[in-house]
């Protein structure tokens, strides 16, 4: 375990390194003086752009320039936003969280739908309810987000208007920013109206978090069905058989256990995809959060940002994935390595 997590530690360094240099080359590619697209001041005075040359190393060689950007970034200094003019490490403190929310209840709603009814799929096999589970899950993948998105509102919001089309919360509800998570804030609030409110709240992220986690549950869908055919096929699952165990027994004791350890594994890398649809969808139903906040600082051509929110994200999403592979490690032996599970 030991030598596993060492090498899962010096992976992460190194892509952390590398995730810094695509960010830092990328002052250089944009249009402009790359010292304004690294600290984001745009009326900056002859002075002032003095002091940031010398800030950012920028009178010395390449290495250098990197090392400086390198040591500003660990110190959470990304710069100010050239539309706002305001620390960019504010806005994401502020906006990450909210994307971060979505994307957990878009996951536990795809995990709690797709992988039940990949189970269903792999125990009824070349039957009609595989079939009928596998056509909706690859009519589900097809479907665009932007559009579903689109629809979405169109009949629950605008049609039905039982769910609301836009934002976070109500305005009519004041909350404290403590932890940037709505559910959280508005559990440690002192508002008379707290159970309201998070009830408003809940309104909010559930349609933009079912529209997220479309695409997720198909392939979870298929995920899981895969495993749970790979489990019954094992020798142990015979051997249970042979032992008399029913097929109840069989599926809840056994089979399922074994095969949500292999799905797990996969888990951080549809939190990756989630991320990714989430940034369009928040587009649609005007979400509070980073993947909207990237999508507006591109089209107001806003380097700065662009850069720092890649490098955030990127490196979120890869923590992910770390913490996953933890976790998988240490529900299943045999993925540390032959030294350590043969």
């Amino acid at each position: 375990m030991l030598i596993f997590t060492l090498r899962r530690i010096s992976l992460f360094i190194f892509t952390m390194l590398m995730l810094t240099m695509l960010s830092f080359s990328l002052s250089f590619l944009f249009p402009g003086d790359n010292i304004i697209n690294l600290s984001g001041q745009l009326n900056a005075s002859s002075s002032e752009l003095t002091q940031l040359n010398h800030y950012y190393q920028h009178d010395n060689n390449i290495i250098e320039q990197y090392l400086a950007y390198l040591r500003h970034v660990l110190q959470g200094d990304l710069g100010l936003s050239m539309a706002s003019q305001s620390p960019i490490s504010h806005e994401i403190i502020k906006l990450l969280p909210a994307t971060m929310e979505l994307s957990l209840v878009a996951l536990l709603i795809a995990m709690a739908i797709g992988i039940p009814l990949g189970f269903i799929a792999a125990i009824k096999h070349n039957k009609t309810t595989d079939n009928v589970i596998l056509a909706v899950s690859m009519l589900g993948y097809s479907i665009p987000v932007f559009w579903l998105g689109l629809l979405a509102i169109l009949f629950f919001s605008i049609g039905l208007g039982w769910l609301p089309s836009a934002g976070r919360i109500s305005l009519l509800f004041e909350i404290e920013f403590v932890t940037g998570f709505q559910f959280i804030d508005i559990l440690l609030s002192d508002s008379p109206y707290k159970w309201q409110a998070l009830n408003n709240a809940l309104a909010h992220i559930i349609l933009p978090a079912c529209v997220i986690a479309v695409a997720p549950t198909t392939i979870f869908v298929r995920l899981s069905r895969a495993a749970m055919i790979e489990v019954l096929a094992t020798s142990y699952i015979r051997a249970a058989k042979s032992k008399g165990l029913s097929f109840s027994q069989i599926i809840f004791r056994h089979a399922t256990r074994n095969a949500l350890i292999k799905i797990i594994r996969h888990v951080g890398l549809q939190f990756a995809n989630l991320i990714t649809i989430a940034m369009v969808t928040e587009v649609i139903f005007s979400w509070p959060g980073i993947g909207r906040w990237l999508i507006e600082s591109i089209y107001q051509r806003d380097y700065t940002a662009i850069q720092s929110g890649l490098l955030v994200l990127s490196c979120f999403i890869f923590i992910v994935h770390i913490l996953t592979d933890f976790i998988y490690a240490a529900l299943n032996p045999l993925a540390r390595g032959n030294k350590y599970g043969s």
